[in-house]
């Protein structure tokens, strides 16, 4: 895959100088995965994402992660390389904001990159420092792969400064999740047409398959979009809903989790989760009381009629309500 050219962008890897190169301990794998994981090697040999090295200071072991479609998906633990690796500040959008921006649009198409990171390719200095061991041999990548720290951020840069004259405008962006938006669906060819040709002017592949174009509505970093405004994710609602009741913190940990992605269609969310940071406040020895069953049914109930959230217009009069309670003190704007 020939991937966006060096000019335009690479990945460079900041190692502070005071941090010793890591060779990992060598980790043994089963046979299925043994086969899996030479199997992977040599599609990445092909495509020519990696190669192979000769005397790397910098190791790292494969890690196999299972797919929601139960195959594996090769990964690199770069545990140690990150560590020595500064955090690029460089900021991602916030989803709010980009979701928000889509409602009240006709016709929408929603794109994938196909392997996205691994079209941006390494700085060549840096290749070396992304080795890995497998049973085949050593190999380093020679382009950018996913675990990398900073991988996000400089996935970012580059969509911005790719589509930096169609942001905001119509199309969002959030790392390689990109959106095609217009007001009236007679746009919509041109403003696919736009946005096609800068992907092939860098030269940034498409994974077709998991691209949808000219829909009125669909899934976007989590949300349901579509004309009339923003819904909840349908898959996160029946995950809450077979949600059993929980037991240890680590529980309560993930059900709050969810619900925090969850707060923006929950009115007077605080109130009604008071019991389960209660419940947090003890710490290890936690009890899931007859209040929290409570509360977590009552937000299984609530839920199940979420709310759809809609973009004001320009001028429009908007109405703000205020609930204020002994624990905390919420407001929302009306339409």
């Amino acid at each position: 895959m020939p991937g966006i050219d060096r000019s335009v962008i690479s990945h460079n890897l900041v190692v502070n100088g005071k941090c010793k190169p890591v060779v990992q301990k060598r980790r043994s794998f089963n046979p299925e995965r043994s086969a899996t994981i030479k199997e992977e090697v040599s599609k990445l040999l092909t495509a020519r994402s990696i190669r192979e090295v000769k005397y790397p200071e910098w190791v790292a072991n494969v890690v196999l992660v299972k797919k929601k479609n139960n195959q594996w998906r090769m990964c690199v633990d770069f545990t140690d390389l990150n560590k020595a690796c500064p955090k690029d500040s460089f900021p991602l959008p916030r989803i709010d904001q980009l979701v928000d921006a889509t409602a009240g649009h006709e016709t929408l198409s929603f794109m994938d990159a196909y392997s996205g990171y691994n079209q941006i390719k390494m700085h060549k200095p840096d290749e070396e420092k992304t080795a890995f061991t497998t049973d085949q041999g050593l190999y380093c990548y020679t382009v950018m792969p996913f675990g990398l720290k900073n991988a996000g951020a400089t996935y970012q840069r580059l969509v911005n400064k790719m589509f930096a004259k169609q942001i905001g405008r119509n199309m969002e962006v959030y790392v390689d999740d990109m959106l095609t938006k217009s007001i009236t669906t007679d746009r919509h060819t041109n403003d696919l047409r736009e946005i096609f040709d800068v992907l092939v002017k860098y030269g940034m592949k498409l994974n077709l398959p998991k691209c949808v174009f000219g829909v009125p509505s669909g899934r976007f970093l989590g949300y349901q979009v579509h004309q009339r405004g923003i819904e909840v994710n349908p898959e996160k609602i029946q995950a809450l809903a077979k949600m059993v009741s929980p037991r240890t913190l680590k529980d309560i940990q993930k059900l709050m989790g969810c619900l925090a992605s969850l707060s923006r269609f929950i009115a007077k969310s605080t109130d009604r989760c008071l019991p389960f940071f209660k419940a947090l406040k003890k710490g290890k020895g936690i009890e899931w009381n007859e209040d929290c069953e409570k509360a977590f049914q009552a937000l299984k109930d609530y839920l199940g009629q979420a709310p759809l959230l809609s973009k004001p217009e320009t001028g429009e009069k908007l109405y703000i309500y205020l609930s204020v309670s002994e624990a905390a003190t919420s407001s929302v704007l009306v339409r």
